[in-house]
Order: C-alpha cells, then sequence, then structure tokens
C-alpha cells in the first residue's frame, strides 16, 4: 500500500523521465553490440592482412624469379643460337676454303700434267738428241690392267732418283708399255697412265721440273718379251725411265739389275 501511495503521489514528470530512461536501455545495447561487431570485424581483418601480406610478398617475389629465370633462359637460347650460327658459318667457310685448296691442288696436278712432254717419239720432240746419251735407266712393272705403283716400284724408283743431283743437263724419257691383251687404242691410254704414275711419284717427292720429263706411250707396239706366255706379258706391262744428258762430264752408268718380275695371269 506504501508503495502504491507513493507513486501515486509522484510527481508526473518524474514518472515520464523514469520511462524514457527504460525506454533508451535498449537502444544502448544494441549500440553496444554493434561496436563489439565492429571491433571483432577490424580484428579479424587486422589478423587476416597480417597473414596474407606475407603470402603476397611471396608471390610477388616468385613472379619476379620466375621472369629472371625467363629472361636469362631467353638469353641463354639466343646466345646459343648465335653460337651455332657462329659455328655453322666458320664450318661453311672452313668447307669452302678446303674446296677451293683442293680446286688449286686439281688445277696445279692438271697444269702439271699439261706442261709434261708428250710425244709418240722422243726425237720428235728432241731437236738435238744425238747429243744426249743414258746415264741410267729403270723399268717397274704392272699388274694386270692396272697403273698403280707397288712397294717395289717406288723403292726402284727412289734408287733411280738418287742419281738425279749429280747429273747436269739432264731429261726424263719415261715409256709406258702394256702386253698384247686388248684393243690398240685402249693399250695406249693405258700405257699413258702408267707413265705418269712415275712421272708424278719421282715429280712429287723429288720436285722435278715438269720440263724435264718426256711421257711416251707405246701401248702394245713395242714388247720386250714375246706375249705368248704369261712370264712375256709381265715383261710388257712396264715402264721404262731413262736419265739422257747432253754434258759431257756425266759419265755414263747403269743402274742395279732389275730383278725378273713374277709371273701372272695373262692380262694387259
Amino acid at each position: 500500500m506504501q508503495s502504491a501511495k507513493t507513486n501515486a503521489t509522484m510527481p508526473r514528470e518524474t514518472l515520464l523521465k523514469g520511462t524514457t530512461h527504460l525506454r533508451s536501455i535498449p537502444w544502448m545495447l544494441a549500440a553496444g553490440v554493434v561496436a563489439a561487431l565492429g571491433f571483432t570485424g577490424c580484428a579479424t581483418k587486422n589478423y587476416v592482412r597480417t597473414q596474407t601480406t606475407p603470402l603476397i610478398q611471396k608471390t610477388n617475389e616468385l613472379d619476379d624469379q620466375t621472369a629472371t629465370n625467363r629472361k636469362n633462359l631467353d638469353d641463354l637460347s639466343q646466345r646459343s643460337e648465335q653460337g651455332i650460327t657462329q659455328a655453322q658459318s666458320a664450318a661453311d667457310a672452313a668447307n669452302q676454303k678446303a674446296l677451293a685448296a683442293g680446286q688449286s691442288a686439281t688445277q696445279a696436278q692438271q697444269s702439271a700434267q699439261l706442261a709434261w712432254n708428250r710425244a709418240d717419239t722422243l726425237a720428235s720432240v728432241v731437236s738435238n738428241l744425238d747429243t744426249y746419251h743414258q746415264v741410267a735407266d729403270v723399268q717397274v712393272h704392272f699388274a694386270f690392267n692396272r697403273a698403280e705403283l707397288t712397294a717395289k716400284d717406288k723403292a726402284q724408283l727412289d734408287q733411280f732418283a738418287s742419281q738425279l743431283g749429280s747429273t747436269h743437263s739432264y731429261i726424263l724419257e719415261v715409256t709406258g708399255g702394256t702386253d698384247s691383251v686388248g684393243g690398240a687404242e685402249y693399250n695406249y691410254q693405258l700405257s699413258e697412265h702408267r707413265a705418269e704414275a712415275a712421272v708424278q711419284y719421282m715429280a712429287s717427292k723429288y720436285n722435278i721440273p715438269a720440263y724435264k720429263f718426256y711421257l711416251i706411250g707405246i701401248g702394245k707396239d713395242k714388247a720386250v718379251a714375246s706375249n705368248s706366255t704369261a712370264d712375256g706379258r709381265a715383261q710388257n706391262r712396264r715402264v721404262e725411265v731413262q736419265l739422257l744428258s747432253n754434258d759431257v762430264g756425266s759419265p755414263a752408268t747403269s743402274s742395279p739389275a732389275e730383278s725378273s718380275p713374277a709371273p701372272s695371269a695373262p692380262g694387259m
């Protein structure tokens, strides 16, 4: 009863103020909740930022490193291609030089062959042949239908060429021959090839001038033995080299006797 009376006797303004105060409490609570939520949100964002920033930096560093590596690889690839191009160019230049050298050597050999005196007989090209006398001679022999010098042939030519240094005003008559097998024209060519083989060997090894040689291919025209036997045909497959001089001071000598060639199968 006392309370009721008290409230009844309280002024109206006091009651209104108390009611207003009670009504503001929910709004204050709501504001506090919002503030708390805002604070929590800020804290969460700060945490996320703290955690993700190093990852972003690391990612950026990896991107930079990847770009650097790619650039280095591109540079290396470019240098490699340049190196390959330069090496190929150098190889091409070397090949061209080798080709040019080979062509020069071939031309020189062809020029040397053209410079050799070729004749059917020595008397047809040497006007004063009667003033020459034989100083030495040697014969080398060939296999059937072949024009290559053997080791034995070269040894004989070496022994013969050792006399050239002491002989003055000399010429070399180089006569190639064949056996009777085969046609005449073919044997003429084969006999010249055999004479050329002897000339090329001596000219290159002993630096003998081309004009000193007189090359004659007689084919099967002048046999030195009978072509009816294998041994006779083997003797006809020959090259004879004569050292002739018109220097009266050069004594006439002869080369050591040549061993007889071993019999072989019939042929040129």
